[in-house]
């Protein structure tokens, strides 16, 4: 059961650190186009572009669907491990 809990938290983790790299990449010109922007992109963007669409950017420059993201995806986190924990309490 650890594994399994260790394995969801390490890789929504790594997910929400994607995201926060993806964000420091628009502090820099052009990095979003570099071939490590493209992908992080690929990776990120389905999921934020979920919050994009409910909360516009705050006088157009200051986009906060990022913030949301993270703080969704780690309610995520906990109630996805509250179910891995429960579920495995039932079998075991």
């Amino acid at each position: 059961m650890d594994t399994v809990l260790g394995f969801v938290h390490l890789a929504l983790e790594i997910y929400s650190y994607l995201i926060i790299g993806y964000v420091l990449l628009s502090w820099f010109p052009n990095a979003r186009e570099s071939f490590i922007g493209q992908l992080l992109g690929k990776i990120v963007e389905p999921y934020i572009g979920i919050f994009r669409r409910f909360i516009p950017p705050i006088g157009g420059v200051l986009d906060l669907s990022p913030i949301v993201a993270l703080l969704a995806l780690r309610f995520i986190t906990i109630g996805l491990i509250s179910v891995i924990e429960y579920l495995f309490n039932m079998v075991g």
